[in-house]
């Protein structure tokens, strides 16, 4: 057995809270949750668990703050107050990494070559918009043969609440956060149960920054208690929540209640689409990549892998080995490539799915178990000659296995492709520049990728189509999506 080469660290940082963030204080639950290491199954710590009592005084908080403090500050002091906390979380990013590998199970070189620098950059991003938010001077005919003066104006929504994931915490948490408070808004951040842990560090570095109390507080808490105290409370604006589509719908549901707005990115199962011209060994190591990183527990995930019939066995082949040589371990095994998934009942439904697709005839090629060790571990598993109607092609497994599928011609790998209820991401592997952009502009998927996968910046819009959701975030999408547009008119 492997020496670890690098040790999970003794202890929590002394500057991490665990309770509630209201108003810019630290407080205390009436009661708490347990946090898990994935890796081992042992306890890492207790978290506070809010309320609904708890989740009504954060709300209150954020809007006495966008009501008063708030809204005094200019677009150009929320700019520096965001590359201010921009530049904390690039000072502290070895902890966060640790914070995250700790709680997810992610090999922590993951986090420190993604996950931080895209969240660095995400503030840094949405710091320089702060103060370009504006709207347009619109010339009109006029108003009962009076001239007129009509221009528009982009005003903050109000309260945001944000729903955050386990799979990538700190990173969707900066996607949500960012454009908000650039915009104006003030927020209520739920972090998910299952790994709340960076998101508390960066309630910590908020403080620091110097926002004032009441602009970002942090609720900590059960999704069925606190997450759905913050959807159903009148005076929360706007939700934005990435997650499950079926935890989406109920949010839609209760949303429509009082006419909230909603941004639902609601995970897909998204295609990756080898042409007979692909560079194989390439195409072979981003595919990999789609289907391994994060252990598969990635929305965007390029699980459904089809193959032109010319390249088809070699693809196989190639991926079949590329499983079998990652090497499960714990995160700070500088070893490790994959690591557990996040809890047992995540490592349940996987396995599950994975028998189901040995139930339904295809080709087990690599893979398909448990890893005999401690912590709740699978197989990076590789399914061959899978239909395109079975279950582990049609439904999000978020864990790390893959179904290859052949096609003929390209007009069967499109209708493969959008066979699908899902639509977040697409990635297409070609030398072709003609042909990749007119496939791009088929596939029915929020984000496309040529020749590699997650080529994400927050400079580009992200959100799906169909089931993957509703809304964009990042980009200047981010910014329309958490402002609300006046027009104004002045009869001359």
């Amino acid at each position: 057995m492997r020496a670890e080469t690098t040790t999970v660290p003794a202890r929590l940082p002394e500057s991490l809270r665990t309770g509630l963030f209201i108003d810019g204080k630290w407080q205390s639950a009436t009661s708490t949750f347990d946090d898990h290491d994935p890796s081992s199954g042992q306890l890492l710590t207790r978290v506070g668990a809010a309320d609904a009592t708890d989740v009504d005084r954060a709300v209150r908080a954020a809007r006495t703050a966008f009501n008063d403090s708030w809204g005094s500050v200019s677009g150009a002091e929320r700019g520096a107050l965001l590359y201010r906390l921009a530049d904390l979380i690039e000072r502290d990013a070895a902890i966060l990494a640790e914070l995250e590998s700790l709680d997810i199970g992610k090999p922590i070189g993951q986090p420190t070559a993604l996950d931080l620098p895209n969240t660095i950059a995400t503030f840094r991003h949405f710091a320089g918009w702060a103060d370009k938010i504006h709207g347009d001077s619109i010339p009109t005919a006029g108003y009962m043969g009076r001239p007129t003066h009509s221009y528009t104006i982009r005003e903050p929504i109000g309260v945001v609440a944000a729903i955050i994931p386990w799979n990538t915490p700190l990173m969707i948490a900066g996607w949500k956060l960012a454009p908000a408070l650039a915009a104006g808004n003030t927020l209520v951040v739920k972090p998910a149960e299952d790994a709340p842990l960076s998101i508390l560090y960066l309630g910590r570095l908020i403080e620091e920054a110097g926002f004032p109390p009441g602009v970002v507080n942090i609720v900590p808490g059960l999704g069925d208690v606190a997450g759905a105290a913050l959807v159903r409370h009148r005076d929360v604006d706007k939700v934005s929540f990435t997650g499950s589509p079926r935890v989406g719908q109920d949010i839609q549901r209760t949303a429509a209640e009082t006419f909230k707005r909603v941004t639902l990115e609601l995970g897909g199962k998204s295609p990756q689409i080898v042409l007979a011209d692909a560079d194989v060994d390439a195409a072979v190591q981003g595919i990999a990549m789609g289907l391994f990183f994060n252990q598969g527990e990635v929305c965007a995930a390029g699980t459904r892998i089809l193959v032109h019939r010319s390249l088809y066995d070699r693809v196989v082949a190639a991926l079949g080995e590329a499983a079998r040589s990652q090497i499960p371990g714990a995160p700070f095994d500088l070893a490790t490539t994959i690591g557990p998934l996040v809890n047992r009942r995540q490592q349940e439904t996987v396995l599950a799915y994975i028998e189901k697709g040995k139930a339904e005839g295809a080709r087990l090629v690599a893979g398909g178990g448990r890893v005999n060790r401690a912590g709740f571990f699978v197989e990076p598993t590789v399914f061959a000659d899978v239909s395109n109607d079975s279950t582990i092609a049609r439904e999000e497994i978020f864990g790390p296995v893959g179904a290859v599928m052949p096609f003929d011609d390209v007009d069967e790998a499109i209708r493969m492709a959008n066979d699908t209820e899902y639509g977040l991401a697409a990635t297409i592997w070609t030398r072709d520049v003609t042909l990749a952009h007119t496939l791009a502009r088929k596939v029915r998927a929020g984000a496309v990728w040529v020749n590699g996968w997650a080529a994400i910046d927050p400079a580009l819009p992200w959100g799906g189509m169909k089931t993957s959701g509703i809304g964009r975030e990042l980009g200047w999408s981010g910014i329309l999506a958490n402002t609300e547009e006046k027009s104004v008119t002045v009869v001359l």
